[in-house]
């Protein structure tokens, strides 16, 4: 793996574990009962992204070394993944 293929894979996996933790305990505007005037009800309360992007950034890293470990040990080959994605 070079290195420009370990900061893609870095950026897909930290971006995709943003999207799984940034919905967990939002709590929004409305349910707080405090809505910003010019602002949606369902927009959050406090969005804290510094926090946010540390427990993104800790888990993402996790499991950087997880996929990059098993593509480099060769557990999981191109080959491999050809055999099952082929159609026919």
């Amino acid at each position: 793996m070079s290195i420009m293929s370990a900061i893609v894979l870095y950026a897909i996996i930290w971006f995709m574990t943003l999207f799984i933790v940034l919905p967990l305990r939002t709590r929004t505007q409305g349910e707080a009962g405090h809505v910003v005037p010019g602002t949606h009800s369902g927009a959050p309360e406090d969005a804290q992204m510094w926090k946010t992007a540390r427990i993104v950034t800790m888990w993402a890293t996790g499991f950087f070394v997880v996929i990059a470990g098993i593509i480099l040990s060769g557990v999981i080959t191109m080959d491999m993944i050809e055999r099952v994605t082929r159609p026919g």
